[in-house]
């Protein structure tokens, strides 16, 4: 499946899974601009978990390859909130259950950054924007009344 391809199918994954895609490139890696429905001073994790669950369900309808995806967000048009990414075989170990979706979920909130965030100067500082433990578990398999499938990570 071409880059192309991979875009007609994944974008309106994404906007049924309630993100507000504003660009979206399907190749490799995959790069996605969402706008926020909650443009605060922090990327809400809730959002991550959904654009994340729309891809972990076309990737298990063999809709989508899994690639690297880089996600930029952004308050308005040009005003980046923060990034994040999820490499391609943090995928495809999730779909193998070699790893868990708390593991998952992890790894990408630790790739998480704000545009506002001061450089670190030491390293030291903790910049996945949560505390340890705090992320939920993306759950692709939750009934809907179950809040980590709505994909709220907060």
């Amino acid at each position: 499946m071409t880059g192309d391809e991979q875009t007609a199918e994944v974008e309106p994954a994404l906007r049924s899974y309630g993100i507000s895609v504003e660009a979206i490139d399907g190749g490799d890696p995959l790069d996605l601009t969402y706008m926020t429905a909650f443009p605060g001073r922090e990327v809400h994790h809730g959002e991550i978990g959904r654009a994340l669950n729309a891809l972990i369900d076309e990737a298990e309808a063999d809709e989508w390859e899994p690639v690297r995806v880089e996600g930029t967000v952004v308050r308005a048009p040009g005003d980046v909130l923060g990034t994040w990414h999820a490499e391609a075989e943090w995928f495809e170990a999730l779909a193998a259950y070699e790893i868990s979706e708390t593991e998952f979920s992890t790894r990408v909130l630790e790739t998480l950054s704000h545009a506002d965030e001061p450089a670190e100067a030491n390293g030291d500082a903790d910049d996945s924007g949560a505390a340890e433990g705090d992320a939920e578990a993306v759950d692709s398999n939750a009934p809907d009344d179950d809040p980590a499938a709505s994909g709220d990570l907060t």
